[in-house]
């Protein structure tokens, strides 16, 4: 019979030996690690090289697990845990969803799930720029309107000024701006005076 567990950790498998009780820190961050990459699942009693060794008898009461993740995650990760026996050995299969924004752990950790050159996962810290970049990819974030430090209205291009009139007068778009001059369209479309940083998307206007 073919056994039901990967044959090796990728990306989005992960194995942890509970032979000796996995602490319950390593396993929330085992577990938001791969919510914050693409989700996956976490064979728990297995061991690193796919050998199932079992569960520690404190870790068999499944829904405690559930609660568990959902009381030390944030915001509250639901995850799915199923029992599964194989040649007499209990494992715990636990499904985790990806994260459409950031989990992070109770004690404010945040990880991310990376590939090391060898191939193998690895769980390494989530950087403020790995953080927003997420958040763009979800489009919870929009980059291009993020401030840029130094520029001032005298950046903005008038060619990209033009091009965008021709865009609202052909696809549809606020005509109020078709009626402003130059300078009131630099304000109005990045909402800053000449004192202020432009934005990455307003400086090609």
């Amino acid at each position: 019979m073919t056994s039901p567990i990967p044959p090796r950790e990728t990306l989005t498998v992960e194995f942890k030996s509970d032979h000796k009780e996995l602490g319950d820190r390593d396993l929330i961050e085992a577990i938001t690690c791969l919510a914050n990459t693409d989700g996956g699942e976490l064979w728990l009693g297995v061991e690193d090289n796919g050998t199932p060794t079992g569960l520690h008898p404190d870790h068999r009461v499944l829904t405690g697990l559930v609660g568990l993740v959902a009381a030390r995650t944030s915001p509250s990760l639901a995850i799915q845990i199923e029992l599964v026996t194989i040649e007499g050995v209990e494992v715990a299969r636990i499904q985790i969803p990806q994260a459409k924004g950031e989990v992070a752990t109770s004690n404010g950790v945040y990880l991310r799930r990376r590939l090391k050159p060898d191939g193998t996962p690895e769980c390494v810290p989530m950087l403020p720029h790995d953080r927003t970049s997420r958040a763009s990819t979800f489009g919870l974030a929009d980059i291009s309107a993020l401030p840029v430090a130094g520029s001032t209205l005298q950046d903005f291009d008038p060619l990209e000024r033009d091009r965008l009139r021709q865009c609202i007068q052909s696809y549809g778009g606020d005509r109020i701006l078709l009626e402003l001059d130059d300078k009131r369209m630099k304000s109005d479309v990045n909402g800053c005076s000449s004192s202020d940083s432009l934005s990455l998307s307003s400086r090609v206007i």
